[in-house]
């Protein structure tokens, strides 16, 4: 019976301890479709690559039209001649993907201009968002934009280091 009593305390315990948290969470898409800064950086972004997009609209619209000359020209060709337009036509497609990868590959200019432009912008969001969860004495913040994110946590919730000993 006693047993029993102090699982029942404990729980109670527990229960009134978890209750005390003080969770938060923000909208980081609303607050970034807020910021003048971030609607700048955005401005920018689309300007590189409507730039970038018109760039590689032309390598293609090349490639096209020296295809359709090569297809209709191909019967009156020399085998030479054919096979020297063949090459410069897998030369100027193997530069279409370069160019693709080059400016919207996963390590391509987009990807850097993003990170250089937004990062500082993120970083300025994130304090923010840190200071006033200290202001404000809240346990954890949330992001409700696209997947649940933590962006903040007292160091006193972090069990890490207990799982992985348990792990271990």
């Amino acid at each position: 019976m006693k047993s029993y009593l102090l699982i029942l305390l404990f729980a109670a315990m527990s229960v009134v301890s978890y209750s005390q948290s003080k969770i938060g969470y923000v909208d980081s898409d609303a607050i970034m479709d807020e910021l003048s800064d971030a609607q700048d950086a955005r401005r920018q972004l689309d300007g590189f690559i409507q730039e970038w997009q018109a760039e590689l609209s032309k390598l293609e619209k090349d490639w096209k039209d020296k295809y359709n000359d090569y297809e209709r020209r191909k019967l009156i060709m020399s085998d030479q001649v054919r096979a020297e337009v063949e090459a410069e036509l897998v030369k100027m497609e193997q530069k279409i993907s370069e160019y693709r990868e080059k400016k919207f590959g996963t390590n391509g200019e987009l990807f850097l201009k993003q990170d250089e432009l937004m990062k500082p912008i993120q970083n300025k969001v994130f304090t923010v968002i840190k200071q006033v969860a200290q202001e404000e004495d809240y346990d954890f913040v949330f992001d409700r934009s696209g997947g649940i994110l933590m962006l903040y946590a007292k160091e006193k919730h972090d069990i890490t280091a207990k799982v992985l000993a348990r792990l271990k």
